[in-house]
């Protein structure tokens, strides 16, 4: 029958993925590993409605069994949470001590944590605390701890693919490098999952673990020099063709802001970055914290 596993493996959204997350810590009875199936499908009865294997409970009116019910009924009032949410597939040499510790993961405000075995966990955390979290790893345990990390936010229900769906797609993926160093692995959209490739052969989608975090610290100090319309000037002026044109509007928008954003942009070399280092900045925002 289903393991706990397989239950996360069964989610259709990321709303699903932390109720079935919550439940597995909170209400473990909920997924009893041995139990007996439904019955087939026939014109007027059947297995659950979602899990296609359990029998339905009575009074469930969408026809699921008492796992898939419980999952389906917490997860309603977790899907503007989730929007807010980044998923970290680890497979590590050892688990990192601020994921085996309870009190660690309740301080980041991470949202919850699934451990697999020894080397495999599962942690969905709110996107902004994400640089707090990988800076306190590598604090901890610096260049001992070896492996690969995927980061990819969560999905809606609806889509072309489910959430188990992305997730086995990421845990293909985790076996891909050697145990020599931290590898992270950073999808901005989890459709990308299904093409790393193109990521890949963009320069933006494989980084050392304190490379990656540098990253996350240039998106925090961006965002707290430039107001969200500024970021969205800065875009388009560096995303102009013509030279002339783009010195032009370079020019008038240094004018524009304030000496601290000029000063900031100017020692980054800003204007001469190429498209897809820029892309990968402005992905990185939407995960960074605001500090003003």
């Amino acid at each position: 029958m289903l393991t706990t596993f397989d239950w996360l493996r069964c989610c259709e959204s990321g709303a699903e993925l932390i109720a079935t997350t919550d439940l597995i810590k909170s209400a473990p009875d909920l997924f009893p590993i041995e139990e007996e199936i439904g019955p087939p499908v026939c014109g007027i009865d059947g297995p659950c409605m979602r899990c296609w294997i359990y029998p339905r409970l009575p009074e469930s009116s969408d026809h699921y069994c008492k796992t898939c019910e419980a999952i389906i009924s917490k997860a309603k009032g977790l899907g503007r949470i989730s929007r807010d949410c980044m998923i970290v597939w680890g497979f590590v040499n050892f688990l990192p001590d601020p994921i085996k510790r309870d009190g660690e993961i309740k301080k980041i405000q991470a949202r919850c944590l699934y451990l697999l075995d020894e080397n495999h966990f599962m942690l969905i955390m709110l996107g902004h605390k994400l640089k707090d979290w990988l800076r306190e790893v590598l604090l901890y345990h610096g260049s001992e701890l070896k492996g690969l990390m995927l980061l990819f936010p969560t999905i809606g229900k609806g889509g072309s693919s489910s959430m188990g769906d992305i997730l086995c797609r990421a845990i293909h993926q985790d076996s891909r490098f050697p145990m020599d160093r931290l590898r992270i692995r950073f999808f901005s959209r989890p459709a990308e999952l299904k093409f790393p490739h193109r990521r890949e052969n963009q320069g933006i989608l494989t980084f050392e673990a304190s490379e990656f975090l540098g990253l996350l610290e240039m998106a925090t100090i961006f965002r707290a020099q430039l107001l969200p319309n500024e970021q969205d000037m800065v875009r388009e002026a560096v995303s102009l063709k013509d030279n002339r044109e783009k010195s032009f509007y370079w020019g008038r928008l240094m004018g524009f802001l304030r000496q601290e954003a000029r000063d900031m942009l100017t020692a980054w070399k800003f204007k001469e970055w190429p498209e897809n280092r820029i892309r990968l900045l402005y992905e990185l925002v939407a995960y960074a914290p605001f500090t003003p």
